[in-house]
C-alpha cells in the first residue's frame, strides 16, 4: 500500500511526467483509484482513460525538454497530500501549479490542480 508521500511522486514522475505511454498506463493504474476524479482549471475528468488521456495531452505536444520539477516543501498527512511543481525547461518553467490528493487504500481517488495566479490552463 502507498503513502501520500509515495503517491505524490507517483503523480508527478511517473504519470504526468511520463513520456513513455505504456510506462504511464501502467503507472496510473497501480497509483489512482479506477474511478479518480481529476479536476483542472479546464474541468472535471473520472478514470484511468481520461486521465491518461489529459497527461498525453499535457505532455504530447510539448517539446521533449519540458520537465516537471517539484518546487518547495511537500504537505502530508495520512489521507492528503500536496506537492507544488513547475513545468518546462530545467531552471526555467513555463507553468507553476500545487496538486492536491485524497488517498483511501493505498490510491489516490481524487487529484486537483491548481495553477499559479495568473497562468492560463
Amino acid at each position: 500500500m502507498s503513502t501520500p508521500d509515495e503517491l505524490l511522486t507517483a503523480n508527478l514522475h511517473d504519470v504526468f511526467g511520463n513520456r513513455d505511454a505504456t510506462a504511464r498506463r501502467a503507472a496510473i493504474e497501480r497509483t489512482y483509484a479506477p474511478d479518480v476524479v481529476f479536476t483542472d482549471p479546464e474541468g472535471s475528468v473520472t478514470g484511468w482513460d481520461a486521465l491518461e488521456a489529459k497527461a498525453a495531452g499535457l505532455l504530447d505536444p510539448t517539446p521533449g525538454a519540458f520537465q516537471f520539477a517539484e518546487e518547495g516543501r511537500r504537505y502530508v498527512s495520512a489521507t492528503h497530500g500536496a506537492l507544488s511543481w513547475g513545468f518546462g525547461p530545467v531552471g526555467d518553467p513555463v507553468a507553476r501549479g500545487i496538486d492536491v490528493i485524497e488517498v483511501r487504500d493505498g490510491v489516490i481517488t481524487t487529484l486537483t490542480t491548481i495553477l499559479a495566479e495568473g497562468q492560463a490552463a
